[in-house]
């Protein structure tokens, strides 16, 4: 199905763009000064009455504002970080296979591959990393390459590597004692892939 390009419809492919470079950058490392004071300041009331992603993105303006930068960097080591096994994976193949390194893994290497993608050398996680998939999705809505860069593409990236395993990876985040501003975050991020799901279903 192919879009009309209206202003409107611009308008949100760009917001969809911006949501997922915000959960690459978030997933990827702990929040810089700059992201994080953004944040604190950042627009809660959505343009249109009902939006259901307005409730969760508030909640993590809120948690910006009452958690200080220093603890949310702690939080995410806590969380993602430290030496051996994380308290919670941000890799796929984790969810998917139980184990790193698996299948899904290569099938999605093999996938990126056909979109003329590959993993930048000076990124040391493999890429079916969260940080990593929601790029890619960013990439595929903001693109220039129309080749590339279309819903058909979004829609088949996305039912493949990114819904069978996010929401499990953001229930995992939540469910976490230790979880502050990450636990709004992931809620934040779960909606915002329900939505996603929502949206390419009616595609079909």
């Amino acid at each position: 199905m192919q879009a009309q390009l209206t202003a409107s419809t611009l308008d949100e492919e760009t917001a969809r763009a911006e949501v997922y470079g915000l959960l690459a950058a978030l997933f990827y490392a702990p929040p810089s000064a700059d992201l994080y004071d953004r944040l604190r300041v950042a627009v809660t009331e959505a343009p249109a009455a009902g939006a259901l992603l307005e409730g969760p993105w508030g909640e993590v303006v809120a948690a910006a504002r009452e958690q200080s930068l220093a603890d949310t960097r702690h939080e995410y080591d806590t969380l993602f970080g430290g030496v051996g096994k994380p308290e919670v994976y941000l890799f796929g193949s984790h969810y998917l296979s139980g184990f790193l390194n698996e299948k899904p893994l290569a099938a999605l290497r093999t996938d990126l591959a056909d979109l003329g993608l590959a993993r930048d050398g000076a990124m040391s996680e493999t890429e079916d990393h969260a940080a990593y998939l929601c790029e890619v999705m960013r990439y595929l809505i903001a693109g220039d390459d129309v080749e590339v860069a279309n819903l058909t593409r979004q829609r088949e990236f996305f039912t493949r590597h990114v819904q069978p395993w996010f929401s499990m990876m953001c229930e995992a985040v939540t469910r976490h004692p230790k979880a502050r501003f990450y636990r709004t975050f992931a809620c934040f991020a779960q909606a915002f892939v329900s939505v996603e799901s929502q949206g390419f279903d009616m595609l079909e």
